[in-house]
């Protein structure tokens, strides 16, 4: 991973349903929060909203992951608005 994130966008609660997914604003790679204290979420990335499902990740509780995906996949969470994300890019 880079040592450094570059910030692209602003910080958004995921979607918590399949049909409200977003693909925040086309972004290749998304930084993911979860800011929950007792609750593990699952993450599901799709090729558009209603398309096939790319793949699926755990995100544990109070941790953050970062994403690569293509710029038209979309991701939601099982439930909640606890796993929050923002558009990044990698800087050296």
């Amino acid at each position: 991973m880079a040592d450094r994130i570059l910030l692209k966008g602003s910080e958004a609660a995921v979607p918590a349903t399949a049909g409200a997914a977003t693909s925040f604003s086309e972004a290749t790679v998304v930084r993911f929060a979860n800011k929950a204290t007792g609750t593990d979420h699952t993450l599901t990335v799709k090729t558009a909203v209603g398309g096939t499902v790319v793949g699926t990740f755990t995100i544990m509780r109070s941790t953050s992951e970062v994403l690569e995906k293509n710029p038209t996949d979309v991701v939601h969470v099982d439930s909640g608005t606890a796993v929050v994300g923002t558009k990044v890019g990698f800087t050296n």
